[in-house]
């Protein structure tokens, strides 16, 4: 799913923010334009912009939520009081104040279950949706309608002034995702919380998390407990590993909620297992537990096809993990398992994509489990650089969706240029706007529009140890990625996105986001 490369200068993770070029978050802060409905990222379906109609917010404006709205009106106020110092009390509909609503029902109803409708006004702020997740995801635009100094953690004094006009909004495909490794180097659950706070921002509603590879097994499974303790140590290099405890994992499950995100978990089989096999020798056909690795080497692992005990382990790893975790998909990988035979693969997941509906859960996985003729209901990820893939159409053509991960677009590890210090390129450079300039629908053939379940950018770690080298390659790439997911593939232009682009840097250096500057971007 990713490389095949032997060596890696690892000294270019260490980089610090300074010798990439990249603001501190304690630089001085341009303000940037004016924002307007138009300016969102990503486009929505329709907007109109009335400069003459902007609302300001002042320590009297009050936030209405409607039944079933309170938990998002909160979650609004978090977001304006370090800024404004405002307390802007949550109350029910029908005040006189100056208030932004937040209304469930009479939306249109082409909004669905993610989408929304965005008035703005002199007199207030209406955000109508359907659910809870609609009115999340106009709250995402709504906040970019203010200055960007509202991202500040600490009172600022100026106007709050909302930007004039309506909007109507809904997604283009249900599945917007962002996968982050955390096996080749482990992030602690607070660095976690953040990227899903930086990706929510963003309407991506899905983190796929990769918990288990060669280099080291991240999450505790109570009938395996040494997968963690002792998987759990090693990390790429030799840097120091770590595991999340159950509680752990369910707290950032449970976060991730909060934001209207669900977690996929990836436990990826057969191959890219060693972490586990050099913990537990029965994983082994010949009993005896491999040596711990943390090179970047791909393809040399593969579990014991033929043993009774690698399908305990695997039931036994599915049927905690779908305890742990509310979403309807769970990951069994399937990349690169060049020492696992073709009969052998197809074998392997005869008896291991049943364990997965057993446990009440769908199939996700990378697109080599297309040939092993999964269910319906299963989603291939497609990771390859486009062109024929004679397994993919036919599953398609059964009906499975597809998701679009495609390296050469949407892996945010690669390289922007030659000079990129952290990041591969074995997939090619991938600056903003090769990210951004690709269409799911026409990426392989056979694979259309009502064939594609969305889009993810997977972010791996192989030179990535800390939350500043992920910034770094996630943005500003992510966004872009964000809006093919979500946006009218008619709404999308490249000079037009180029422009609304650039008006989110003074939100990312608020938010403390050492992005790349990419000179294909005019940066305000």
């Amino acid at each position: 799913m990713r490389k095949s490369w032997t060596t890696i200068v690892l000294g270019v993770a260490v980089v610090g923010l300074a010798a990439l070029g990249v603001p501190s978050a304690a630089s001085a802060v341009p303000t940037g334009p004016e924002r307007q409905v138009t300016d969102l990222v990503p486009a929505p379906v329709a907007a109109k912009a009335d400069p003459g109609a902007s609302f300001e917010i002042t320590a009297d404006t009050v936030l209405e939520a409607a039944p079933g709205a309170g938990e998002v009106a909160t979650y609004l106020r978090g977001l304006l009081k370090p800024a404004t110092g405002y307390e802007l009390p949550v109350v029910s509909a029908g005040t006189q104040a100056p208030a932004i609503s937040l209304e469930l029902g009479n939306a249109d109803p082409r909004v669905g279950g993610e989408g929304y409708q965005l008035a703005v006004t002199k007199s207030g702020v209406r955000l109508q949706a359907t659910t809870a997740t609609g009115l999340f995801e106009g709250v995402q635009s709504l906040r970019q309608l203010l200055p960007s100094a509202i991202e500040a953690q600490t009172v600022q004094q100026q106007t709050w002034t909302v930007s004039g006009g309506t909007v109507l909004d809904y997604p283009r495909f249900g599945y917007r995702g962002a996968m982050l490794d955390v096996a080749r180097h482990f992030f602690k659950p607070e660095q976690v919380k953040r990227y899903i706070d930086q990706i929510a921002q963003y309407k991506i509603n899905t983190l796929h998390l990769h918990l288990s590879d060669d280099q080291g097994w991240r999450i505790e499974i109570k009938s395996w407990p040494r997968l963690a303790t002792e998987g759990g140590k090693t990390a790429v290099g030799g840097d120091p590993g770590g595991y999340y405890t159950q509680d752990e994992y369910r707290e950032l499950v449970a976060y991730a909620a909060s934001r209207h995100i669900t977690v996929v978990p990836e436990i990826d089989m057969p191959g890219h297992t060693n972490a586990a096999q050099a913990t537990y020798a029965e994983l082994n056909c010949n009993g005896v537990a491999v040596p711990p690795r943390t090179d970047t080497q791909v393809g040399y692992s593969s579990l014991c096809i033929n043993s009774p005990a690698t399908y305990r382990f695997a039931e036994d790893v599915i049927r905690e993990l779908a305890a742990l975790t509310p979403g309807k998909f769970l990951n069994i990988g399937g990349d690169e398992a060049h020492s696992t035979s073709d009969g052998d693969y197809r074998a392997f997941y005869a008896k291991v994509s049943p364990l997965v509906a057993k446990y009440g859960k769908q199939i996700t996985g990378w697109h080599e489990i297309a040939k092993t003729g999964p269910p319906a209901s299963a989603v291939p990820q497609y990771w390859g650089q486009g062109g024929e893939n004679a397994d993919l159409a036919a599953a398609a053509a059964r009906g499975n969706k597809i998701l679009m991960s495609p390296a050469n677009h949407a892996y945010l590890d690669m390289k922007y240029n030659a000079s990129t210090p952290l990041g591969q390129s074995w997939a090619g450079l991938v600056e903003v706007r090769d990210a951004y300039e690709w269409d799911p629908a026409n990426l392989v053939p056979g694979i259309g529009e009502q064939s594609v379940a969305g889009v993810e950018a997977p972010l791996w770690t192989e030179t990535l140890k800390n939350s500043d080298n992920l910034e770094y390659m996630a943005f500003p790439r992510l966004p872009g990625i964000a809006e093919i997911g979500w946006s009218p593939q008619t709404a999308r232009n490249w000079d037009d996105y180029r422009a609304r682009l650039a008006k989110q840097a003074p939100r990312w250096q608020q938010q403390g986001i050492g992005f790349y500057r990419s000179a294909q971007i005019v940066w305000p």
